[in-house]
């Protein structure tokens, strides 16, 4: 981290939890009463004593892009923000870094280190989602038979929103219990309730749902791995079959934070199962068929990846603007003019591209580029067993080229190869 700038003092950053100043230590304590201006949330903010004299400043919402101007305004001052819990676990202390290089953090307990407490789950047997300013449909990627989640709720009408989800994706007869203002005088702990029995009005907004995962019987098995079954899928025949999508996850090796190009989306399998490889990584699907693109939507919010992005639009036109690739999947379009070399072009030393083509025409196309590019080309076949009268044979679905590739740099030219 770099240095704050040195018109602006370090920004103090001091974890509040549902106990407010009478679980604060006496550091937090201190570096609240000497601030001269404090930032937070208001219930943050009306949790303070007289004795903290600074000016109270209530975040606006949205939240982020107030927080340079804030800083902006009262440099030179001493600040001190306010947050729930730890600032660091899914708190405002990302944007304060990001913002400001470094910072002082005095941390409190977070909700989740109390709900764990509480139920006696090891956190690190247990998954953590938040739903604060993110879309629910968020969880369906999380849901495994046997799993325990803790769910921070955007407000008091989580729980129900929760159970609702539960029910849609097949995790009905899931426990629930619901953790309020925990840590505080008024903290309250519910008694298990499936989702499917789930009848109780919304509460606290304050809380954390803790969901003890159970697939309801005859509920379609969605697993962790790349190559959910193809019936995962609303489609129209554009789909990428599972055996051959598992075989090009593997080719395209997605890692935490890389975000992929997804060309001729179809039904956005590729995009959706590289998305759900980890929660940081990110993906933009260009499909120029509308209704196409809208069951992409669809798919990915089914599926628990609701931040998958969609471009509507004929690449390489449609691929203008967007931000550079970590690796690229060719799964449509690869005759029209231009597609191999913009893609190739936008990746950096150490990108991936892999393209898949079951025409003869594409074929030559990917050909040429492994003359060119190098890489590997290898042809997948699956056959599936088939009733043959009375009697079983094997059925081959059409045999997928597939050309895979890591950009690399030439050394005899410095250029990229």
């Amino acid at each position: 981290m770099t240095p704050a700038p040195a018109s602006r003092p370090a920004v103090t950053l001091v974890g509040i939890g549902a106990d407010g100043w009478a679980g604060i230590p006496d550091t937090a304590r201190e570096a609240l009463r000497d601030a001269e201006v404090v930032i937070g949330g208001q219930r943050q903010l009306d949790l303070l004593p007289a004795a903290c004299q600074g000016l109270r400043i209530a975040w606006p919402t949205p939240l982020r892009p107030a927080v340079p101007r804030l800083l902006t305004e009262h440099s030179g001052r001493r600040i001190a923000v306010l947050a729930s819990g730890d600032p660091m676990f899914h708190g405002i202390g990302r944007a304060l870094a990001e913002e400001l290089g470094t910072l002082r953090v005095l941390p409190h307990p977070s909700s989740v280190s109390y709900a764990a407490a509480r139920l006696g789950w090891p956190l690190e047997d247990t998954a953590v989602v938040s739903l604060v300013g993110r879309p629910a449909a968020r969880l369906a990627a999380e849901l495994h038979d046997g799993r325990r989640l803790l769910v921070l709720g955007a407000d008091a009408t989580a729980p129900g929103t929760i159970a609702a989800l539960l029910r849609d994706r097949g995790f009905g007869p899931s426990g629930l219990r619901v953790l309020e203002q925990l840590g505080g005088p008024a903290e309250h702990i519910s008694g298990e309730v499936t989702a499917d029995d789930w009848s109780r009005r919304p509460g606290d907004p304050l809380n954390i749902v803790a969901v003890q995962c159970r697939r309801a019987p005859g509920a379609l098995r969605l697993g962790a791995v790349p190559g959910l079954p193809d019936s995962a899928y609303e489609h129209d025949g554009q789909l990428t079959k599972r055996h051959v999508r598992a075989a090009t996850l593997a080719a395209l090796a997605p890692a935490p934070g890389e975000l992929l190009w997804d060309i001729g989306g179809g039904s956005g399998s590729i995009a959706i199962e590289w998305l759900r490889t980890h929660p940081s990584c990110r993906a933009v699907t260009v499909e120029r068929d509308p209704a196409r693109a809208e069951r992409i939507e669809r798919n990915a919010e089914r599926l628990g990846v609701p931040g998958l992005r969609v471009r509507t639009g004929p690449a390489p036109d449609a691929l203008a603007g967007l931000p550079r690739p970590d690796a690229v999947f060719i799964g449509g379009g690869l005759t029209a003019p231009g597609v191999i070399d913009t893609c190739w072009q936008a990746l950096p030393v150490g990108g991936r591209l892999v393209a898949n083509t079951v025409t003869l025409e594409s074929e030559a196309l990917l050909a040429g580029a492994h003359r060119r590019h190098g890489g590997e080309l290898v042809r997948l076949a699956v056959s599936h067993a088939v009733p043959v009268g009375g009697f079983t044979g094997w059925r081959q679905a059409m045999p997928v080229t597939q050309w895979a590739v890591q950009k690399t740099a030439d050394p005899s030219s410095g250029a990229d190869r």
